[in-house]
């Protein structure tokens, strides 16, 4: 489907993480995902000359530095500025989908129950920012 490219899961959940990566494969096995515990944990990541992930996709809620904080710091980074960052978040609070869409989040998906349904929404997300 892809050409390799690499996504940047910043969740300080491990299941989640775990879940995350499972599905992404299921989309697309040429899509390397690196993870990050936390925001301060991604900004240290982020801030190697030699990681430009293609997609970040961002937890909310976290500790230290949560979804907001973290996203807009990385939208201060001028490499990572057109950078696709997509929420994924147990939240579906409408108020959270439209403040990190007006910080310019490119898409935001609540964590569903279920590998097969998380597959689907990535898969929906590649084919709208591809």
């Amino acid at each position: 489907m892809m050409a390799s490219k690499t996504c940047l899961l910043i969740d300080d959940d491990h299941d989640d993480q775990l879940i995350f990566t499972l599905a992404l494969k299921q989309v697309s096995g040429s899509i390397l995902c690196v993870t990050a515990d936390n925001g301060l944990d991604a900004l240290q990541k982020l801030g190697q000359a030699s990681f430009l992930p293609d997609y970040i996709f961002m937890d909310l809620n976290m500790p230290g530095m949560n979804g907001i904080e973290c996203l807009l710091k990385i939208k201060d980074l001028e490499h990572l500025r057109n950078t696709p960052i997509i929420i994924y978040t147990t939240s579906s609070n409408q108020r959270d989908m439209m403040e990190t869409h007006a910080l310019g989040a490119s898409a935001f998906i609540t964590k569903p129950c279920h590998i097969s349904d998380l597959s689907e929404k990535l898969h929906e997300v590649f084919r709208r920012i591809a």
